[in-house]
């Protein structure tokens, strides 16, 4: 039997078994020969499914790795790393497409639930709010900037502008750290208070300012809470 036949086969074999039982209790490595399948479509795909693994630690770290640092890896070429980018953008878009208005949202928590796949697997630090309307029902997410937080002109702006244009009554707004820990810092602190402060005579309650980072999460309204610069993390590892 030649190699051509054997590698057929097994694909076939694995496509199928994802078909009818999903991945559930398989181990990285095999989920990311499946879907090397569709980036290297002829040829043995486990080792170099094995070695992305090794180097990066985990389906998540290969995913979250940068192109360059893919292609450094003998047998990854641009086709190949650009669809194992495509993967966390698609999924992002998937699950802020299943929250549509008319949600209701009455938490930090259930604010994040939203606003997560916004940021998922974001390169550069990007500045959202959320929209809700007097009974709390979702109006809406929209980014306000892709930068440092700390240009608070172009970020009140644009806050006034979605809030007014969606008639919000409240409003959650989200940033993500690109690297560290999701402790908001004295800027964060800051500028959560000048746009508060903005929102205020149009009507409009800023509830919270959330921070993420790799998967977690922290309230910056109930950190303030804490007192003396404790910061609560809601559902660590869980965004």
């Amino acid at each position: 039997m030649s190699k051509k036949t054997i590698h057929t086969g097994h694909r076939g074999r694995l496509k199928e078994e994802f078909l009818t039982r999903g991945i559930e209790g398989w181990p990285d490595h095999k989920v990311l020969e499946l879907i090397l399948f569709y980036a290297i479509p002829q040829g043995d795909v486990n080792p170099l499914a094995h070695e992305l693994i090794d180097r990066f630690g985990s389906l998540s770290g290969v995913l979250d790795a940068l192109p360059e640092e893919l292609m450094k890896v003998k047998g990854m070429g641009e086709h190949s790393s650009t669809m194992l980018k495509l993967f966390p953008a698609v999924l992002g878009r998937y699950l802020e497409g299943r929250t549509g208005p008319g949600r209701l949202i009455h938490t930090a928590a259930e604010a994040g639930h939203v606003l997560a796949p916004c940021l998922y697997g974001a390169r550069n630090e990007m500045v959202y709010i959320l929209c809700l309307d007097a009974k709390e029902k979702l109006l809406g997410v929209r980014k306000l900037s892709e930068g440092n937080i700390g240009s608070s002109d172009v970020t009140i702006r644009r806050a006034a502008e979605e809030c007014l244009a969606l008639r919000a009554t409240f409003c959650y707004l989200a940033h993500n750290h690109v690297s560290g820990v999701a402790l908001p810092s004295p800027e964060d602190v800051n500028t959560t208070q000048v746009i508060r402060a903005a929102l205020e005579p149009l009507g409009v309650r800023l509830v919270d300012h959330l921070v993420f980072v790799d998967g977690d999460l922290v309230s910056i309204r109930e950190s303030e809470a804490a007192g003396r610069g404790g910061f609560r993390m809601i559902y660590p590892g869980q965004w």
